[in-house]
């Protein structure tokens, strides 16, 4: 795949700081249009220079370019850059060797390009878009939990789900919602993802919630977890006066992007 081919050509740039088109050619078995294009498209992001016949490392470069997902649900994923925020903030959660759970929903697949750096990460999820994501990054140990596909949610459902979730022993679960309140806490709509979320939620380890202010005072269908029962919850922007009482009265650690 092209985003694959183009990660290899940066990997390799690293060790051998310039290489040629007929030695890129050669070792991906591809034309030389094949390779110019790749070139033209990495030439955008500043972290080349061309040169006669090749190119080599932009020495200027101070940082490579952000991580991205690729897939067509991103962009039409509503709230985007309010959830990139989201994802962000979460990634600095995740630690090498770490065995996490990525729950449904757009907002915590998009957690995964923010952890590629990341060594000998586990990804354990039901979450069609995170195992789609998590593939093309091929930076992670995935876990696909099986199961029936329910397409409301895009993720797996059913007896095959948590029986692969009490097989694994999780350090850290990154948990959706459709909708939050104080009384109801975290909710879904669908009693077949809240059936899961719910076995989640009563499994040790560290439980964090992703969500944008949109949730807020917008409870659904079905609860599966207290607001106070997370150690975490993380979000794009400062939530009411309300809930930063809430967390702070129950040990919540309120974690929220400042721009």
């Amino acid at each position: 795949m092209k985003v694959n081919r183009i990660r290899k050509i940066e990997e390799l740039l690293q060790d051998m700081h310039s290489l040629s088109i007929d030695y890129l050619c050669e070792y991906f078995n591809v034309s030389k249009n094949t390779i110019r294009r790749d070139i033209a498209e990495m030439d955008k992001s500043g972290y080349i220079k061309k040169v006669y016949g090749g190119i080599v490392l932009n020495e200027n470069e101070p940082a490579q370019p952000e991580a991205e997902p690729k897939h067509n649900w991103v962009m039409n994923t509503t709230n985007l850059e309010e959830k990139k925020k989201i994802a962000q903030l979460a990634a600095d959660l995740v630690e090498d060797e770490d065995v996490i759970y990525i729950d449904i929903g757009t907002t915590t697949a998009l957690l995964l390009p923010y952890i590629e750096n990341k060594k000998n990460v586990t990804v354990v999820t039901a979450n069609i878009h995170a195992i789609n994501a998590g593939v093309e990054g091929e930076k992670f140990n995935i876990i696909a939990t099986g199961g029936t596909i329910y397409p409301p949610s895009k993720a797996f459902v059913g007896p095959s789900v948590t029986r692969s979730l009490n097989m694994y022993n999780i350090s850290k679960f990154f948990m959706s919602t459709i909708g939050v309140s104080i009384e109801n806490g975290a909710t879904s709509a669908s009693p077949l993802d809240c059936e899961i979320q719910y076995l989640i939620a009563t499994k040790p380890g560290k439980h964090y919630l992703m969500m944008d202010d949109s949730k807020l005072d917008a409870p659904s269908l079905v609860s599966y977890n207290a607001l106070k029962n997370f150690d975490s919850v993380i979000m794009n922007k400062k939530p009411a006066q309300k809930y930063i009482e809430h967390f702070k009265n129950n040990n919540v650690e309120l974690i929220y992007s400042k721009y």
